[in-house]
């Protein structure tokens, strides 16, 4: 057995995993957010920071989350993480930017998690998945990102995102591991 099948070998196992892999490439995400933030925004305007994230999470992401799948399917996975988490990253700012404070949270992880089950389930030739992988998605995705943000809510400043960014890593990466088992 690869170390990719015994990873995903149990959904407990696959939610571990991914939850750890996931929940560092977060953490590092959200450094940049607590400690560069206000540096970002002056250089690269909000667009260019918000490309920058939706980029470091898709390429670190990718590495962290690619040995999980076997080496070959490897490839497909890489293109359909991409892709899923693209689509994901625009859905979940379009709803953002376009409905005010929790309902566009609300709405973006809804739209995140269809748009990236979406791209999935037909990347992996699994569509017939898509109602119970984007389900995954939303459950983990809602359950890390809300849990994260009432932290940081409570503790603010740089401490209060760090522990937002390894709370929405752990969810997403706990869901994102589940789906890759179910995508096996």
């Amino acid at each position: 057995m690869s170390p990719a099948s015994n990873a995903l070998s149990s959904p407990a196992g696959a939610a571990v995993q991914g939850a750890l892999c996931f929940g560092a490439v977060s953490l590092a995400v959200f450094a940049t957010v607590a400690f560069g933030e206000r540096w970002m925004y002056q250089n690269l305007g909000l667009a260019g920071a918000y490309a920058l994230w939706t980029l470091l999470f898709v390429s670190l992401g990718a590495f962290a989350l690619g040995g999980l799948v076997d080496a070959g399917r490897r490839t497909r996975f890489y293109v359909c993480f991409a892709l899923g988490f693209l689509a994901y990253a625009i859905g979940w700012i379009a709803s953002y930017f376009l409905l005010p404070g929790t309902t566009g949270e609300w709405v973006g992880s809804v739209a995140g998690s269809i748009l990236m089950a979406l791209v999935f389930a037909i990347g992996f030739g699994r569509a017939s998945l898509v109602p119970q992988i984007a389900a995954i998605l939303f459950a983990a995705n809602s359950l890390g990102y809300f849990a994260g943000s009432a932290l940081n809510d409570a503790i603010t400043g740089q401490a209060g995102m760090m522990l937002w960014g390894a709370l929405y890593g752990l969810g997403l990466g706990a869901g994102l591991g589940l789906v890759l088992r179910l995508l096996k």
